[in-house]
């Protein structure tokens, strides 16, 4: 295994922001575990499969998938899903698909072998406790619900996607729900990752912490 930055925290707390930018300034790999789930969610529902569905029809679907992620776009048998996952939908795809145990199979081999082969900063939702239970440095990002829809709505936004402060908040609370409930692999702050409150901090604020206690 190579040196791993994991990162693990709820929808909103900036961990794809933060891990992007940290992974350059390390001059590690990134991983985007949410874009992966996003992806897979969204391939699922253009097959018509149900979250609800069982598990023999997930893997026959799941068979005829080969993920290529190569650090900022995700591709499914060679079509790039990078533009249709950045939605409301494509995230609560993401949410309720990452709860089956098949789908966290399928894609954690997958994960675990892009930290063996690079230096890597992961982030996602397990990365701390289940894909790299022994990374070299663990950590979790938070900041408040009010705070996380805030930023929510405003990238909506940015994104010319049409959504209200009041969706974004209820999208926010819902997936921290159905992440911190859910009986595989919730999520959790990790007992030896350092917690890393982003509510009043910028992210450069937040990377230079990082990289502090990386070089401790």
């Amino acid at each position: 295994m190579k040196r791993v930055i994991a990162i693990d925290g709820p929808s909103g707390a900036g961990k794809s922001t933060i891990a992007r930018l940290l992974s350059e300034r390390m001059g590690f790999y990134y991983l985007d575990t949410g874009c992966l789930y996003r992806a897979i969610g969204v391939y699922l529902n253009e097959k018509d499969v149900k979250d609800t569905d069982d598990d023999d029809r997930i893997i026959v679907t799941l068979k005829s998938a080969e993920i290529v992620y190569d650090g900022s776009s995700v591709f499914i048998n060679g079509f790039n899903y990078t533009d249709l996952i950045r939605t409301p939908l494509a995230g609560h795809l993401a949410s309720v698909f990452s709860a089956r145990g098949v789908i966290r199979s399928f894609l954690l081999e997958y994960q675990r072998q892009f930290g063996r082969q690079y230096d890597t900063v992961a982030e996602g939702r397990d990365m701390t406790t289940v894909v790299f239970p022994d990374a070299w440095k663990k950590f979790y990002v938070d900041a408040s619900q009010e705070v996380r829809a805030n930023r929510r709505f405003k990238q909506m936004l940015e994104m010319g996607k049409p959504i209200t402060y009041d969706e974004a908040f209820k999208d926010v609370k819902l997936r921290d729900e159905r992440d911190m409930n859910r009986k595989i692999a919730p999520l959790k702050i990790a007992d030896d990752a350092t917690y890393i409150d982003t509510t009043h901090l910028t992210i450069y604020e937040v990377i230079d912490r990082l990289i502090s206690l990386c070089k401790q």
